[in-house]
């Protein structure tokens, strides 16, 4: 159904936002932005990072795979069901758009069936999507860090002078390695963001995002053949043979909607597919924050923060410098912090002694609401701590992820609490890095705009305002994501002309909600140079521990029999 036979005024679209650990859709009016009803539906598999859920098999450390028929069930249930809350007309809508994390990549046959589907590979850990928090491609990504600086290769500068374990290359070539008759069984190595768009329309295009960012695309150009090759010679074709498809711009329309997947959707056949995105990039529309000195930072498991810039600089630590890679016409700048939702949940979930759970249970509120609530009733700077926000790496500035959280500082008077300030801290601290980095290159960062489950959290939020000295806005979306993602479909349903029209009438925040306190500013600042000190410290090379410890354990891991030495979590050992 087209937009002019539906009518711009009644026109609807659908934004699918496929996050860690479940899918969500949203129905929105194309013409105003809004939001008429949502739905979401958690991955049957969740993530499997301890084993594989199908057959118990143990999975090495720093996996993190998903199974690729759980983003399918989310067109199934979640698209329906937003639908029916909305009381919306199928014949209504006009386009759909998803983003996904990433990278999350997975292998595939010609035709884009997942190998993990085919029997021959559903015991093969290689053959699932390897979640945007598989770091077990780091080893990859160092020798590829190590070869791009000795040819002193010219796309190395976008990406901050590092590559990252969390992308495309560096996991393929694990593939190769370790399972190569897996890799020379597939035909395509698929960004997932990519691939859920491939099913909806039957046209397998690459997002020039996700091919920016985590694919090495500079200049129209991935890393040469010759290059590849010396990596293993068996990846010198990687490119042309396993990833170079069509590319589509941002907004663009990917194809139309196939009747297989009208029948999963309930949607009408024939409606405006748009090119994929990733999650943290389209949240900038849905903020209406695509202006140059707008840092988005879209805060839930990881945090991942994107400016737009006229102009393009080379910052240290981005995970990517691509043009167009936000909105046409300016340079997309991402940063991005590995754990921040997940480390507040590790420390409650495994650091929480029985009587904080208790007390949150008879008061009717979380462990987390229990916790802020001790943190905020302190002086800054009174638990006399300071910790390393690198429990899943650094992705900025340092885009290593075999380093590891830290905490400095504690006492036998230590409470839970004031190590949960600590951490909450160390997250604001790590932001901080990341401004500082845009600054000190010459480009300004004139607001914060926050988005994510974590700005529910006004004590953090403030926090954050303090440490950076930014004022911060708020997405006023509870859905930034999937609305972003409708921003973009009603772009590629013709609604609209381009992102950023459409971004200002459909998207939007609340400027200035948090203002920095001038009287924290002094403690603050205190506590950030210690950050700096320790960040550069284990960080830069000045002591390389946490690298000998992770070897040690990966050692250990390793050796024959130790995965069933290794007792399953309370956590895992529920039924």
């Amino acid at each position: 159904m087209s937009a002019t036979t539906v009518g711009r005024e009644r026109a609807l679209v659908v934004g699918v936002d496929f996050g860690t650990l479940s899918g969500r859709a949203i129905v929105v009016r194309a013409a105003d932005g809004a939001e008429l009803a949502s739905a979401v539906h958690p991955f049957r598999h969740g993530v499997m990072d301890r084993h594989l859920t199908r057959t118990g098999q143990l999975l090495p450390p720093d996996w993190a795979l998903q199974v690729p028929s759980d983003y399918v069930e989310v067109l199934r249930t979640a698209v329906p069901a937003a639908l029916a809350a909305a009381d919306a007309d199928p014949a209504d809508v006009v386009g759909i758009a998803t983003d996904f994390t990433a990278s999350t990549v997975l292998p595939t046959t010609a035709e884009g069936v997942p190998l993990c589907q085919l029997p021959e590979f559903a015991a093969n850990p290689h053959a699932y999507a390897k979640l945007w928090k598989h770091h077990a491609a780091q080893p990859q990504a160092d020798r590829i860090n190590e070869l791009a600086a000795a040819r002193a290769a010219p796309w190395l500068s976008r990406y901050g002078g590092r590559t990252s374990s969390e992308w495309q290359f560096p996991k393929a070539l694990q593939v190769l390695e370790d399972a190569p008759e897996l890799y020379r069984a597939m035909d395509r190595w698929v960004e997932a963001a990519d691939w859920i768009v491939w099913q909806l329309c039957g046209r397998y295009v690459r997002s020039v995002c996700a091919a920016g960012y985590k694919g090495l695309l500079q200049d129209g150009a991935h890393p040469d053949p010759e290059f590849l090759g010396q990596l293993h010679p068996d990846f010198a074709d990687f490119v042309a043979a396993k990833l170079d498809q069509p590319l589509g711009r941002l907004g663009a329309r990917a194809g139309a909607l196939t009747p297989q997947a009208a029948a999963w959707t309930g949607l009408r056949p024939g409606i405006a597919v748009a090119v994929g995105n990733v999650d943290a990039h389209v949240t900038a529309a849905a903020a209406g924050a695509v202006g140059p000195g707008q840092l988005v930072a879209t805060m839930g498991t990881s945090t991942c923060l994107v400016m737009s810039a006229e102009r393009r600089v080379e910052v240290p630590g981005m995970c990517g410098i691509v043009d167009g890679g936000i909105v046409d016409g300016l340079w997309g700048y991402e940063a991005g912090q590995s754990g921040v939702g997940d480390i507040f949940s590790w420390f409650v979930d495994t650091c929480v002694p029985a009587g904080h759970v208790e007390q949150a249970r008879q008061r009717g509120m979380s462990v987390h609401e229990l916790l802020t609530e001790f943190a905020a009733a302190q002086p800054v700077g009174a638990h006399g701590l300071v910790a390393l926000d690198w429990h899943s790496g650094n992705r900025s500035v340092l885009t290593d992820h075999t380093l590891s959280g830290l905490v400095v500082g504690a006492t036998l008077a230590t409470r839970p609490e004031d190590v949960y300030r600590a951490l909450l801290e160390a997250t604001a601290f790590g932001t901080r890095t990341i401004v500082d980095a845009f600054v000190d290159a010459g480009l300004p960062v004139t607001e914060l705009v926050a988005a994510g489950g974590l700005t529910t959290n006004r004590f953090f939020m403030q926090m954050c305002a303090d440490v950076t000295g930014l004022p911060i806005g708020v997405i006023t979306s509870a859905q930034g994501p999937a609305l972003g993602s409708a921003i973009h479909a009603a772009v590629a349903a013709g609604i609209h002309p381009d992102v950023p029209t459409a971004a200002g009438v459909m998207g939007r925040h609340e400027p200035r909600r948090y203002l920095p306190d001038p009287g924290a500013a002094p403690v603050y600042d205190a506590l950030f140079a210690e950050y700096a000190r320790l960040h550069d410290y284990f960080g830069r090379g000045g002591n390389a521990v946490m690298h000998r410890l992770r070897a040690i354990r990966r050692a250990a891991l390793d050796a024959p029999g130790a995965g069933a030495a290794v007792p399953p979590s309370p956590q895992e050992a529920r039924p």
